[in-house]
């Protein structure tokens, strides 16, 4: 195939499926309609004052780079001008207290996480996510930001959720408490295992929380705050490197045919697990042996393995519980419709334009496409 015809085919692919699961999501929100139209699949009855927030900000996190991009394909283009349209006005709708949407930033534990997904997506797009907001939304999202400083973050990964929201409002020209930042870095510099891995908390999880929440956050924390403080400038070089060692893992663990192992909680995220390769892609970061589009390839081959499960969207296009199709067994307590939109953040490479390497790029067989099949494959080595 040539580089041109795999460029339009992924990227395509990509914008495609991005908006078959972000746009029933966004259209509902931005027209006031999110609560009285989305479906809340789930197994405890609490779950439901948290969907709607859930939904609306891990769909973002994930399209943030792309909303933040710009693109000389008329099409694209289009799409792009629509989706800014209405991210302004779900923005609005989430967090003015007068709406019927207006979201749960207070009551229970579970808006401080779902809060900093809204606060990573700010960083990851300032200008289309706040700079471009009017005045009063501004306001209203801030306020729904330090609203969340109630909430108590559990010793685990959450403490990355607090100092996300305080990133997000030192970025945003808000006042913002270091100490909330300093104690998550820390701390999680306590919890770093070897060889690209974090545990959870005091004790280490064979799950993919560190490509759902640990090192994402980390990532985008430590870049947009280590010039405020000599302690966490010499943590950034340290973050970045394991950041880049635990992608190359997870490139590693997609399969030939685009699965990946079934190990831990929240496998209902589907290719969410795979949020930070993609971040690693989206900031060029990749590993020097590596073709560009070896992870296009990998990550469009899990893409189609599970968007087009039978069962993956119910019949008025709404995610639904499950990894690979409809399998309401793979939700824990805490998920919920909501939940799985944490799968967008796959799409991160979408900020990438149309004519960069990752998108450009003839198809490559990914590491275990050449290991599998006899090619040469370059020697894995911890760091």
């Amino acid at each position: 195939m040539s580089s041109l015809s795999a460029q339009m085919n992924d990227r395509a692919y990509w914008l495609s499926t991005m908006n078959r699961i972000a746009s029933p999501v966004l259209e509902a929100l931005a027209a006031r309609k999110l609560r009285a139209t989305m479906p809340v699949e789930r197994k405890k009855e609490e779950q439901l004052a948290y969907a709607h927030l859930e939904a609306f900000t891990r769909t973002l996190v994930g399209i943030a780079p792309w909303l933040e991009s710009s693109s000389d394909d008329e099409e694209e283009k289009a799409l792009h001008g629509h989706y800014c349209k209405l991210v302004h006005a779900a923005m609005d709708a989430a967090t003015d207290p007068n709406s019927p949407d207006y979201m749960n930033f207070t009551v229970g534990q579970q808006p401080i996480v779902d809060t900093a997904f809204l606060a990573h997506a700010i960083l990851r797009a300032p200008n289309a996510l706040w700079r471009s907001l009017d005045p009063r939304v501004q306001s209203n999202v801030a306020q729904a930001l330090k609203a969340t400083r109630t909430r108590k973050p559990h010793f685990s990964n959450w403490l990355l959720f607090s100092a996300m929201i305080e990133t997000a409002l030192f970025v945003m020209g808000e006042e913002w408490d270091l100490m909330r930042v300093d104690f998550a870095l820390k701390q999680h510099e306590q919890w770093y295992l070897g060889d690209g891995m974090y545990s959870d908390g005091p004790e280490y999880h064979a799950d993919y929380y560190n490509s759902f929440v640990i090192q994402p956050m980390l990532v985008d924390i430590i870049e947009r705050v280590s010039g405020e403080s000599e302690d966490w400038e010499h943590m950034k070089e340290p973050i970045l490197a394991r950041a880049m060692r635990h992608a190359t893992i997870l490139e590693r663990s997609i399969s030939p045919e685009g699965t990946f192992p079934v190990t831990g909680r929240s496998l209902a995220y589907r290719f969410g697990a795979f949020q930070l390769l993609a971040q690693i892609a989206q900031r060029g970061e990749l590993p020097m042996e590596y073709d560009p589009a070896q992870v296009r390839c990998a990550l469009s081959a899990v893409i189609r393995r599970l968007i087009e499960a039978p069962g993956t969207f119910d019949e008025a296009g709404w995610l639904q519980i499950g990894l690979c199709g409809h399998q309401p067994e793979l939700g824990e307590p805490y998920i919920s419709t909501g939940s799985l939109y944490l799968c967008s953040a796959v799409f991160l490479p979408l900020g990438l334009s149309a004519d960069n390497a990752f998108w450009r790029n003839a198809e490559a067989p990914w590491t275990s496409q050449k290991a599998w099949s006899g090619q040469s494959v370059a020697i894995d080595k911890a760091i």
